[in-house]
């Protein structure tokens, strides 16, 4: 979880300060990466529905982070980087639970749920994040901003269950627990990730776990029998585009302007597209697919929100704790 600067050593301050005095002087770079990972990933979950209309879920997926990792391993090679075989061997565990179970399920899930509704219990991983970690740490550190957080967070997806996902028939509860199961896929690879302290480009890093999640993805949806009966010729203009857009833009341009973010910026300021990438995802199912918001639903995503704003500041609190002792 990003820590606030405030906490950072002086030596991290002033480490920080010079990246935003270097940021300062692209403003307009500044506001376009921004818009970027709030406006163009929440609007990834829009994309991700209009895609799997006729493309298999688990094809779409693959073939998105096949076109991206591609393109940005051709990047990594022309800037002369080339991957060890222990970065290789992590980025097939990365991509197994970041794209495989992760994207892999979310994907499957928006032939079911509408996409606001899967971006609302996505927005909930920064709490299974905490909770896993304190699960394989053995260790519970708690303050109050962080016990809130979870309560609020796990009552918001409580209500997004009880939301339609029980009625017979219907097809939300699967993919509502689909959803879940990739929050919590994502938030182990979170984990490990931190934990396997594998150093190297972040660009390199994200293309070995894009092709290997790919890979795998590709595999799984042809072993699932996704291969039987689809044929390109009855994938629709409105599929295709959103599957373009979900690689130019989900993928390659939002990825590369966090990235910019990350090292311009402190995380806690960068993580803010938490917040923003749900309200997006919600307003644009609403907008443009006619997705209902219900009551429960405005309920749930103000808790989830709250919820993922509390943990974050409660992590940094913790953080900071640690840092002074």
């Amino acid at each position: 979880m990003a820590t606030g600067s405030a906490a950072a050593p002086a030596h991290e301050t002033e480490t920080l300060s010079a990246k935003n005095n270097v940021a300062a002087k692209s403003p307009a770079l500044t506001l376009f990466a921004f818009l970027s990972i709030y406006l163009i990933w929440g609007s990834t979950y829009l994309g991700i529905r209009y895609a799997v209309e006729t493309i298999p879920p688990l094809y779409t997926a693959g073939l998105r982070h096949l076109t991206a990792g591609t393109i940005l391993l051709i990047w990594a090679l022309a800037k002369g980087l080339r991957p060890t075989a222990k970065q290789i061997r992590a980025s097939v565990v990365v991509g197994f639970f970041f794209f495989l179970i992760g994207h892999g399920t979310l994907h499957w899930a928006e032939t079911r749920v509408p996409s606001g509704f899967a971006s609302l219990i996505i927005a909930s991983e920064p709490i299974w994040v905490f909770l896993m970690a304190s699960l394989a740490d053995k260790k519970w550190r708690m303050n109050f901003p962080l016990a809130a957080g979870v309560v609020l967070g796990l009552a918001g997806v409580a209500i997004l269950f009880g939301h339609g996902a029980l009625i017979p028939g219907s097809g939300m509860f699967a993919g509502a627990v689909a959803v879940l199961v990739g929050a919590i896929s994502w938030s182990i690879g979170i984990i490990y990730s931190r934990r396997s302290h594998l150093s190297g480009n972040p660009l390199l890093l994200s293309a070995l776990s894009l092709l290997s999640g790919s890979v795998l993805l590709l595999t799984t949806g042809t072993i699932a029998g996704e291969a039987r009966g689809f044929s390109f010729s009855q994938v629709t203009p409105r599929s295709w585009l959103a599957l373009a857009y979900l690689i130019v833009f989900g993928s390659v341009i939002a990825f590369t302007a966090y990235n910019w973010l990350m090292e311009h910026y402190s995380p806690t300021f960068v993580a803010t597209h938490t917040y923003i990438n749900p309200i997006v995802a919600v307003f644009l199912g609403w907008w443009l697919a006619g997705e209902k918001v219900t009551i429960n639903v405005a309920i749930a995503a103000a808790l989830v929100i709250l919820a993922v704003f509390l943990v974050d500041r409660g992590m940094a609190r913790l953080e900071a704790d640690r840092l002074n002792v």
